[in-house]
């Protein structure tokens, strides 16, 4: 009998106390003993932080501030108390990888501008495609971003782009006011999607088109979830949304290569210039980097534009003043235009509108280096206009002021910015 007391007792109090210890340790132990291993040479080690749980990692914390109190920063707060604010850097294991999250401005611009010194390594390539230019390294990254940025992010693209785009904004804000009421984070996904769609590759309002949002969604869906392919979960569904989105360019890659050889139909948008692309050594793209690119494009330029619009929508019915400021700088470039729209050299005009952060390189949502986003200036230009048209000629009032907010996968209001609009 005391021998059986004495076993359990060292149960209770010895064995699995350590063997609570080693888990709640076993991803520090583990990464930080590889690390040591591997620079011994230079005395590396890793900066402070927890990197959770083994296969988890720091997931349900995540979860919990971003899900479950819908306070994401605290998530950062929380280290910055336990580990010292001025740091910045700190480890953590988070949707399936060991990561470091960097927070100040000085460390991510160290970032930036080394990236020589870091390895490109998205946990989820089977969702973003591994020949796009977010993966690509080194001159394959170079030639690309190249001529992306020319296709575009040059002025004389910007030109040709804000005069395709704006009848399908106007025509949708149109539409906003004859309803009345209306979801904004909805409207502003579908005009968004439909003006980058014709723009990448010519795709018009459709069923092809339907198809594609809800296969986008997907993959946010599985990018931003934990990457085990198994079915019934959101990494899986984002995987065949993958396949699915992969499909559909695929056949319309080889359409364009049929006409191509029959020298018909040329569309000459940004699909028609990958097909044609060359790099400094006459070497072609080949048809998976023309689809892994496009694909990378729409996913990249889609949800963003439509999360920046859908607050601009919300926070300039929250600042009147602004918008004041904004209508008084805009009405000028709306009147005695003879129906004409707004160019891209106006728009680069309007300082108010594009105010630049206090402090350069605090402001980095298109991020920076060679990495800055590729399409940076199109996105901003799209922003602008749709702010032109909607400060020049139309009023609004959110219809549930005090809505929460959703942070995953991106931050939008609750109630997806149910506004009442209509025309001046």
């Amino acid at each position: 009998m005391e021998v059986t007391m004495a076993i359990g007792l060292a149960w209770v109090f010895g064995i699995v106390p350590v063997a609570m210890w080693l888990l709640l340790r076993w991803n520090d132990l583990w990464y930080g003993l590889s690390v040591k291993r591997r620079c011994s040479d230079t005395g590396t080690k890793l900066p402070p932080g927890y990197m959770g749980v083994p296969f988890l990692g720091e997931m349900l914390s995540f979860l919990w501030y971003f899900k479950v109190l819908r306070r994401p920063d605290d998530f950062i707060d929380s280290k910055q108390h336990k580990y010292g604010k001025g740091l910045g850097i700190y480890k953590t294991h988070l949707f399936g990888s060991p990561s470091i999250i960097c927070c100040s401005p000085s460390f991510t611009k160290f970032i930036y501008q080394t990236e020589a010194n870091f390895t490109m390594d998205w946990p989820t390539m089977d969702i973003l495609g591994h020949h796009s230019s977010m993966n690509a390294q080194g001159t394959s990254h170079i030639r690309l971003k190249n001529f992306l940025t020319r296709a575009v992010n040059q002025p004389v693209a910007l030109r040709r782009i804000a005069t395709m785009v704006q009848p399908r904004v106007a025509s949708a804000l149109r539409s906003w006011a004859e309803k009345g009421t209306i979801i904004g984070y909805t409207e502003a996904k579908k005009v968004t999607l439909e003006n980058i769609g014709k723009l990448l590759a010519n795709i018009e309002p459709g069923t092809v088109l339907e198809t594609l949002d809800k296969m986008i969604a997907g993959m946010f869906k599985g990018i931003r979830s934990h990457p085990i392919n198994f079915p019934g979960t959101d990494y899986h569904y984002g995987v065949q949304c993958r396949k699915k989105a992969t499909w559909i360019f695929r056949e319309e890659l080889e359409r364009r290569k049929k006409n191509q050889v029959e020298g018909t139909n040329i569309t000459n948008d940004v699909m028609d210039g990958l097909m044609t692309f060359k790099d400094d050594e006459g070497e072609q793209l080949d048809d998976m980097e023309v689809i892994d690119n496009i694909i990378g494009l729409l996913f990249g330029g889609y949800e963003s534009t439509t999360i920046v619009l859908t607050w601009a929508l919300y926070y300039l019915a929250k600042c009147p003043h602004v918008l004041r400021k904004l209508r008084e700088e805009h009405m000028p470039f709306g009147k005695n235009k003879d129906g004409e729209f707004i160019t891209s050299d106006e728009i680069s005009k309007l300082k108010y509108t594009s105010k630049e952060p206090a402090k350069p390189g605090t402001f980095q949502a298109f991020g920076g280096g060679s990495r800055i986003c590729a399409g940076n200036m199109l996105a901003r230009l799209q922003i602008a206009i749709f702010i032109h048209h909607l400060a020049t000629g139309y009023k609004w009032e959110l219809v549930n002021p005090n809505a929460g907010v959703t942070y995953l996968p991106h931050p939008k209001p609750a109630d997806g910015l149910e506004i009442n609009i209509s025309r001046l």
